[in-house]
């Protein structure tokens, strides 16, 4: 993808990641590769992609083209 990172092994081609819930509450989010923080709800996760300069971000949560929810249900924290 023109010199940005590629993703990280296992995951598909979705450029957000949320990763299975943490033992202690929430879900690890990555964007094209990198990590992000750790989202606890669905605002949290918004945020994240607002501060990545996706500002429409409650529209794409559900297109795994964009998103791909590991290890659990969608919108699961």
């Amino acid at each position: 993808m023109n010199g940005e990172p590629s993703q990280p092994e296992g995951t598909g081609t979705a450029p957000i990641v949320v990763h299975r819930a943490a033992g202690n509450g929430g879900r690890r989010v990555r964007i094209r590769g990198q990590i992000v923080g750790l989202a606890h709800n669905a605002a949290d996760l918004i945020e994240f992609l607002r501060r990545a300069g996706l500002p429409d971000a409650s529209d794409v949560l559900d297109d795994p083209h964009w998103v791909e929810w590991q290890g659990g249900r969608l919108h699961e924290y």
